[in-house]
């Protein structure tokens, strides 16, 4: 093991926590609680939308601004292919496929890249950078 590197069952609870972020995020968007999301995020992190590439989102307040601005909607997002890769005690990225249902528009299909972080609330989203699979 290198020297840094959290134990077996250390990395398994990255592994868990960091996934469980990834879930927590889809319940809170799709429910439209925008503060508690946000909170996801390191004050200095950034959101980089599927739908908008070439946009970054950066700052939790600015993110907080962002989701309050959109438009209200059904929505419900689905990930699978998580998988998460431990950086170190404190580090991790992950990806998932992310598939989102809305009443108006055919689903849409996207991935997303994610790098995390151990905060004081615990882990948190350092940068979530998300791209569409298909385009409609």
């Amino acid at each position: 093991m290198t020297a840094g590197m959290p134990s077996d069952t250390e990395r398994r609870a990255i592994e868990h926590d960091c996934a469980r972020l990834i879930a927590l995020y889809a319940n809170l968007s799709d429910d439209g609680r925008w503060e508690e999301a946000a909170k996801l995020f390191v004050e200095h992190g950034t959101l980089v939308r599927p739908t908008a590439p070439d946009h970054p989102i950066v700052g939790r307040q600015a993110i907080l601004a962002a989701f309050k601005a959109r438009p209200a909607r059904m929505a419900r997002h689905v990930y699978s292919n998580v998988l998460i890769d431990v950086v170190g005690s404190t580090s991790a990225n992950g990806s998932s496929t992310v598939l989102l249902f809305t009443g108006a528009a055919p689903p849409i299909v996207g991935l997303y890249h994610d790098r995390f972080c151990l905060a004081e609330a615990g882990w948190r989203f350092l940068q979530r950078r998300g791209s569409l699979t298909f385009k409609n």
